[in-house]
């Protein structure tokens, strides 16, 4: 049985302190806010190093929020979980070769196509009961937006 204070903080934890709440595309707006999060961020000198230890360091504590809050609301997925949006946006930004306004746009539209999409082995991860598997499949939709997104970078260096 979780108290009553972990529970508020897990559901405010998980949903992004209300982003899940939004009546229109939660995900997409969980996403948004790890960018607006990261945007300034990246201007007061966070690396892509930094993302990666931000989403690694919080992967834990998202696990354990997003299980309680499904557990609490009886669902095996709730929409109102971003978090995992979160953590899968900034694991994107993690193969940033640069900050700036397109790499953020391609980071945001790079999670969101995998995150939807869903390719292997991400129907396969999502099934991992928990939020271990709320979460993890967003990573790894994370580490191919990242992938992509450092190719493109490494591509396109001068």
């Amino acid at each position: 049985m979780t108290s009553k204070p972990a529970r508020l903080f897990a559901t405010s934890f998980a949903t992004c302190f209300g982003c899940g709440h939004s009546p229109i595309a939660p995900g997409t707006v969980g996403s948004l806010a790890a960018i607006g999060i990261a945007w300034p961020l990246s201007r007061i000198g966070f690396t892509r190093f930094h993302f990666l230890i931000l989403a690694l360091a919080l992967l834990y504590p998202a696990i354990r929020a997003a299980t309680i809050v499904a557990a609490e609301s009886g669902r095996k997925d709730p929409q109102f979980v971003v978090i995992d949006e979160v953590l899968g946006q900034w694991f994107t930004l993690a193969g940033a070769l640069r900050f700036d306004f397109l790499t953020f746009a391609l980071a945001f539209g790079l999670f969101r196509l995998f995150d939807i999409w869903k390719p292997p082995p991400i129907r396969l991860i999502e099934q991992i009961p928990g939020g271990a598997g709320i979460i993890l499949d967003d990573m790894m939709a994370g580490a191919y937006g990242a992938l992509v997104l450092f190719l493109m970078g490494w591509f396109n260096r001068h």
